[in-house]
């Protein structure tokens, strides 16, 4: 089994669920809950639950959320190594869910954008295994070299690499070329419609795809309820899996994450990228049918 080390961010969610349409300028009644959260850190929860043997680097506050999330990686069976810091809180993000299940966040950092090199445990980057970058790393000026050495510690040790666009707006607000430049050596990317427009400039996910391989041998676009796409650059047509079917979506929150998680163990052991996409779709579609962006245990 090839172990992942995921790279990224850590952080407490503060999910509110609206009852009903958002009434603007007055109060809508909503289920607020609080949950692990951070890209990364989902990534390394659902990869850990459907037995992957992984490590998260990140860091966190020197509060109790803080140990709070730092123990919930560990419950999951993540080889957590994250660094304390002693001056900024455990990341948080308010993720606001209306009644028709859709999202916006927004989001405070905190500790993650600290993450330094010096952060990164040189026994991790070894031969034959994998490392998975959260593009929140390299998006964010503070956590942006840490990420970068991730890359070149990962390329020394001859790992495999994958790396993932973060969000659509702060890609955009980072710029196409400086992302691609960065994450040129990865050989795998993943996007979902929106980012792969903002990397691209096109707004079929396939035409976006196949441009996207002039910089990464591989590309999966995730399509939310349309499924998800596999693009090589040695194919001429994509291979694509369609979603599964939720009774009922609760929350999407963490759905990419999962989705991350469900593909990368069937491809790292070589499976047919149709199967791969199925794996993650699949765990996509457990995440968007409850609260939270990680597995229930």
């Amino acid at each position: 089994m090839t172990r992942v080390v995921v790279v990224g961010d850590l952080m407490t969610d503060a999910v509110a669920r609206a009852r009903y349409p958002l009434a603007r300028a007055s109060d809508t009644p909503a289920v607020v809950t609080m949950h692990g959260g951070g890209s990364g850190a989902n990534i390394a929860s659902w990869l850990a639950v459907e037995g992957s043997e992984v490590a998260f680097i990140g860091r966190r506050g020197a509060d109790i959320t803080g140990r709070n999330r730092d123990m919930e990686l560990m419950g999951y069976g993540v080889d957590a190594r994250l660094v304390m810091d002693p001056e900024r809180p455990t990341g948080t993000c308010v993720v606001l869910v209306t009644h028709k299940g859709e999202r916006t966040m927004l989001s405070d950092p905190g500790a993650n954008a600290a993450l330094s090199p010096e952060d990164l445990p040189r026994d991790l980057f070894a031969q034959g295994g994998h490392l998975h970058l959260s593009g929140y790393t390299l998006i964010n000026e503070g956590s942006r070299e840490a990420g970068l050495a991730a890359l070149e510690m990962a390329g020394r040790a001859g790992m495999t690499v994958s790396v993932d666009c973060a969000s659509s707006a702060p890609l955009e607000r980072t710029g196409a070329e400086p992302f691609l430049e960065w994450t040129q050596n990865a050989k795998l990317l993943f996007a979902n419609a929106d980012q792969a427009k903002v990397l691209t400039g096109r707004d079929d996910p396939a035409a976006a795809a196949k441009v996207l391989t002039a910089w990464f041998p591989q590309v999966v676009i995730k399509l939310n309820d349309e499924g998800s796409l596999w693009y090589s650059n040695s194919r001429s047509e994509p291979v694509r899996a369609p979603a599964e079917s939720v009774e009922r979506v609760v929350d999407g929150t963490g759905a990419g994450d999962a989705f991350t998680a469900g593909f990368l163990p069937a491809w790292l052991e070589g499976k047919p990228p149709a199967e791969a996409l199925a794996a993650g779709n699949r765990l996509a579609a457990k995440a968007i049918a409850h609260l939270g962006a990680r597995p229930r245990l």
